[in-house]
């Protein structure tokens, strides 16, 4: 199973995105979409009595008290809406569109995340996480896609294109130019040359970005670290990067706790 993601810059784009998906062939079960919004935007997509198999016991009875089953081609099977810290009110939409945040700290997620099938789970990848989050905060969506032959990968990277995504990975690359400044002015202020060390101290800032060692400082993720990341973890930059990421993602809870 390989995760296809793409950015959009609105939710329209997004939208269109997902009908691609589905005239592609693309079942609603192997596609989420994540878009800022609250509760009260829900209400506005079409509902139909008609369940999916499954989509009762895949998403529980207590995402937020906001969803429902999708007659159009917007939400695919099922909208949740979210509060995650950090990033603020979401929307995530498609029996797996809120499982891809549950480990980001939303109280649902694990509720809908643990009910996924076992394929669909396997599938989700934590590591990209704090990209849609990113996105979101910005006020932009993702669509995700879930495929698993290389036919219907083809067919998904065209759709997305077409639609106007930006791939995960420039989507990344915009990340860190974002911080990149401010990160190496830091660095440099401790006595680091940046220049030479970009690359570990990155490596070690998106390692403190992944759900599983978010608020866990340096110290008591080293053995960790040391199996993930062995040729970096004992690194100074690696270090720093990491536990520049810790504070980087505690005040994005402190800004957006509203």
């Amino acid at each position: 199973m390989e995760t296809i993601a793409g950015i959009f810059d609105s939710r329209r784009e997004a939208e269109r995105a997902i009908q691609g998906l589905h005239a592609a062939g693309v079942p609603n079960d192997r596609i989420a979409f994540l878009t800022p919004g609250k509760a009260d935007d829900i209400e506005a997509v079409p509902h139909t009595d008609t369940e999916q198999p499954g989509m009762g016991s895949a998403m529980g009875g207590a995402v937020g008290g906001a969803m429902g089953a999708a007659g159009g081609a917007t939400l695919g099977a099922a909208a949740a809406s979210l509060l995650i810290p950090g990033v603020g009110p979401v929307i995530a939409g498609g029996i797996i569109g809120a499982a891809l945040l549950g480990t980001a700290g939303a109280v649902t997620g694990t509720a809908a995340g643990a009910a996924l099938e076992k394929e669909l789970a396997e599938g989700l990848s934590h590591d990209e996480l704090f990209i849609y989050e990113d996105a979101l905060r910005n006020g932009r969506s993702a669509v995700v896609a879930f495929v698993d032959d290389d036919e219907t990968r083809e067919r998904v990277y065209n759709v997305l294109a077409q639609a106007g995504a930006e791939s995960i990975d420039a989507a990344r690359e915009s990340w860190w130019l974002g911080l990149r400044d401010v990160e190496a002015e830091h660095y440099v202020g401790q006595g680091g040359d940046f220049g030479t060390d970009e690359v570990s101290y990155r490596r070690g800032f998106e390692a403190g970005l992944h759900p599983k060692r978010r608020g866990i400082p340096y110290p008591e993720a080293t053995r960790e670290l040391s199996d993930s990341f062995p040729d970096l973890a004992g690194g100074d930059a690696f270090r720093h990067g990491y536990t520049r990421a810790q504070s980087f993602h505690q005040n994005q809870r402190d800004r957006y706790k509203s």
